[in-house]
């Protein structure tokens, strides 16, 4: 256990109804009794008490009272406080909340207090960190509260939920259970070679094996087709001057974020915005039209549109679909044909069927739809078309699931081969001890997964993703 007790600001920056300060270590309370008086009949007489001494409140009770500095008796706030002892508490070391008044002037003041009555500032992250530390949580669901509190959508919040009650913990732990006990069996064979048979049953082995290697690919599996309900998708929308990009965006956005004008290349820089499609987190970007230029800043901003498109997850190539195409569509054609792309026909309110564009053959099997940005029609399919495109056919059941992140993903493609290996070498009659190893390797590897063989750069580099106070 470290032997520091950390303090820092746990609630967002600002003026609000509420701000916490916590502690959490050895001294949480004896740091606390410093500052804190206790309420009784009037103000004035907290002020004059010399301390409270909270080590005697119940653990998971309000208490009411004032932060004042001892050494001026100043009221700095009146509070609530609530003390949790360990190990009943999130780091399971004896914490303190101080529930004050939201304000960056009266927290600094509470915080700077318990600094010096010998707390230290917390880095990123830390209160989780001793949580997992600790035991109370392994790696995946200390991961999951950041993903929580990153989530964008409800569907992302449900996935960061599901990791967080340790789902993933028992998926991987089975796993493992299994296969760390495989390796004792191995270890006997290797230490009696004349026991073999009796001690390895190769057909069970290799059907267990089968299940195994059948969950990770489910788990990757899982990974490719839900990662982005919570990770999001970046679109970007393409298409040469004055076709109504920055019109779509604008609707697809509901809001006027994007300058819309008659004049060709209004948009020169990359605009970029965030919004939810069917529990989707989008990243959108509205582009420089692109076209032929010598206009130095139209060239930085076409070059820029096509880095975000390098970098995309789908495409919306926008044209006008009352005019016939020009040399600068079939360019922009030829620069995206072979990625994720969707063909929108802009300005259906404009023209009819006997008058609308004629496409080449080659874009007949890009799936397009017609819209008019201006009076908002055929959007709705367009959303449906992008959901459909991006989550594919498969429907995720998110309370029958585990989705991992891109960290657990890749340390599961590695388990997958060498289980792969392990079996091969069951197939070929391979000598144990090179079974041995593969199997080690995949025990390791799954001990990344939740953090009990995982490196210190590793865990310092998931934490510092987290804010102060977490």
């Amino acid at each position: 256990m470290n032997d520091s007790t950390i303090a820092a600001v746990a609630t967002p920056i600002g003026a609000g109804g509420i701000g916490i300060i916590k502690l959490s270590g050895q001294k949480a309370l004896t740091i606390a009794s410093h500052v804190f008086r206790r309420s009784h009949s009037s103000i004035s007489n907290s002020k004059h008490e010399n301390s409270t001494d909270i080590s005697s409140f119940k653990s998971h009770h309000l208490y009411h009272g004032y932060i004042v500095d001892p050494e001026n008796r100043r009221v700095v706030d009146e509070v609530l406080l609530a003390v949790m002892l360990a190990p009943h508490s999130y780091t399971r070391e004896d914490v303190v909340e101080i529930q004050a008044h939201s304000g960056p002037v009266v927290l600094r003041s509470i915080l700077d207090l318990v600094l010096k009555y010998g707390a230290t500032i917390a880095g990123p992250g830390e209160f989780t960190k001793r949580a997992y530390i600790n035991g109370r949580i392994d790696l995946t669901q200390a991961e999951a509260v950041i993903d929580i509190i990153n989530a964008k959508t409800n569907k992302s919040l449900e996935i960061a939920t599901t990791l967080i009650k340790g789902e993933m913990q028992l998926c991987i732990k089975r796993i493992r259970d299994y296969l760390f006990n495989f390796l004792a069996e191995i270890n006997a064979a290797i230490d009696f070679p004349e026991d073999v048979g009796e001690i390895i049953n190769v057909d069970r082995i290799t059907d267990v094996f089968q299940n195994n290697i059948n969950t990770i690919k489910e788990l990757i599996g899982q990974y490719d087709n839900g990662h982005i309900l919570r990770d999001g998708i970046k679109l970007v929308i393409v298409g040469k001057p004055n076709v109504g990009k920055s019109s779509l965006m604008n609707c697809l956005i509901k809001k006027e974020r994007s300058i819309v004008t008659a004049v060709p290349g209004t948009t020169r820089d990359l605009i970029e915005e965030s919004f939810s499609l069917s529990g989707m987190p989008v990243i959108i970007a509205d582009t420089a039209g692109l076209h032929d230029t010598d206009d130095p800043v139209e060239v930085i901003g076409i070059n820029k549109a096509k880095d975000y498109i390098d970098c995309s997850d789908l495409i919306l190539f926008i044209i006008d679909g009352g005019s016939i195409l020009t040399h600068e569509d079939y360019e922009i054609f030829e620069m995206i044909n072979t990625r994720n792309s969707i063909l929108v026909i802009n300005k259906s309110d404009l023209f009819s069927d006997r008058h609308k564009v004629t496409m080449p053959d080659s874009w007949k099997k890009t799936p397009k739809v017609e819209i008019s940005a201006l009076y908002n029609r055929g959007l709705e399919a367009l959303k449906d078309l992008i959901v459909k495109i991006s989550l594919g056919k498969n429907n995720i059941d998110l309370q029958a699931v585990i989705i991992p992140n891109l960290r657990h993903k890749l340390i599961l493609d590695r388990c997958l081969a060498s289980l792969c290996s392990a079996v091969e070498g069951f197939d070929r009659g391979s000598p144990l001890e090179l079974i041995a190893i593969d199997v080690k390797e995949v025990v390791d590897l799954l001990g990344e997964i939740t953090g009990g063989s995982t490196n210190n750069d590793v865990i310092d580099q998931i934490f510092d993703r987290f804010c102060i106070g977490k």
